[in-house]
């Protein structure tokens, strides 16, 4: 269970990037009150973890009900977290967040809660991707894919703390410390796109031969 717990930890923890995550927030919610903000992340955290329990219960049933397999999925899944590894690494996702953080903010009667915190900052195609991938990998082993949802949910209190205290998070870290942890975040999500789409393709030629 320990190797499912480290797989899950390091999978989420890198494509949700908590450490990341906290400079958009800071920008994001600037003016608003602590309770505010409060509330605010809080509710952002039980609205992506909503739906990444969704994506990781039905997500798998969804792909076979359109008619596609898991190995394809597992393929285009590691193509999109690989892309996702090379925005980090040349910091391209952080201008994309700072985009859509700027986009809500000119934009009246918008709520951050949902748009851009739950979705696309936390709960994004990357993370829903790796929970219909990280689930799928123990198809019928209910104790195995608990301790999936469980890290699931580690990850979104880690961030939700992380949104939490960030302005002394990114105050203390600075512009060069998060820039560096997100390119070392980057060569792992790298690594592990690479192994998604390895299983993919090996699944795949076990299926038609």
């Amino acid at each position: 269970m320990i190797d499912i717990f480290l797989l899950t930890f390091a999978t989420m923890f890198v494509v949700i990037d908590p450490i990341g995550l906290a400079p958009i927030t800071v920008s994001l919610l600037n003016g608003h009150s602590f309770a505010s903000k409060r509330r605010i992340i809080i509710g952002a955290g039980i609205i992506s973890f909503s739906i990444l329990l969704v994506f990781g219960l039905v997500g798998e049933a969804f792909l076979h009900a359109i008619g596609i397999g898991m190995p394809a999925f597992r393929i285009s899944g590691g193509i999109l977290l690989f892309l996702t590894a090379v925005e980090m690494l040349f910091e391209k996702r952080q201008e994309r967040r700072a985009k859509s953080s700027d986009d809500t903010q000119n934009t009246p009667q918008s709520d951050p809660m949902v748009f851009p915190l739950s979705m696309p900052l936390m709960a994004g195609p990357g993370a829903m991707t790796s929970m219909i991938l990280l689930v799928g990998n123990y198809q019928g082993d209910i104790a195995s894919q608990s301790v999936v949802f469980l890290t699931m949910a580690l990850v979104i209190i880690i961030t939700v703390m992380s949104a939490l205290l960030a302005n002394r998070f990114a105050h203390i870290m600075g512009d060069t410390g998060t820039q560096l942890i997100n390119r070392i975040f980057g060569v792992l999500l790298a690594a592990l796109s690479v192994q998604f789409i390895a299983d993919g393709i090996n699944a795949y030629i076990s299926a038609v031969t």
